[in-house]
């Protein structure tokens, strides 16, 4: 009985990343902003999101949400460090349009609510509502695998593969 007290958790090395949002499944060459194109804060997808309504991906723990609201890191159970960012840049909007539902410390489940987004808001005063999800350390993950999908449900629909 002790020793299970003892036991070594087992290391969590793959993770399945579901879609964050609704909407349609784009690569990241195609955002249309050179930071994320280029894979300059790492590699991953984007979503031309369909409603507001962002999920998290995976099971993991919010490490980060922007005081703008616009993008909210979460570090996977692998350590993958995941980036969502909320459109293109949003960051000018100051929080106008977006509602946390989460904060910094807190432990997600796949599928829980993050954040609320007006899209109206973001479509009128930022560049784009293209949402980039990105693993920010993928240099520390030996490979990221993008599904073979056009259109995604969030909570749902299975986006990327990250092995450790």
């Amino acid at each position: 009985m002790l020793k299970d007290l003892f036991k070594k958790k087992e290391e969590v090395k793959n993770i399945t990343l579901v879609a964050p949002v609704s909407g349609e499944l784009v690569s990241l060459e195609k955002v249309p902003d050179p930071v994320f194109a280029e894979k300059m804060m790492g590699d991953g997808v984007a979503i031309e999101p369909e409603n507001g309504d962002i999920v998290s991906p995976v099971d993991g723990k919010i490490v980060q949400l922007f005081p703008t609201k616009h993008a909210i890191g979460i570090q996977a159970e692998n350590g993958a460090e995941i980036l969502l960012h909320i459109g293109l840049d949003t960051v000018n909007l100051n929080g106008e349009g977006f509602t946390a539902h989460v904060e910094e410390g807190k432990k997600v489940k796949q599928g829980d609510s993050l954040l609320s987004v007006d899209l109206d808001v973001i479509r009128e005063k930022a560049t784009g509502t293209i949402i980039p999800i990105i693993i920010t350390n993928s240099d520390a993950m030996s490979s990221i695998k993008t599904k073979d999908v056009k259109e995604v449900t969030a909570g749902n629909d299975e986006i990327l593969i990250v092995e450790k």
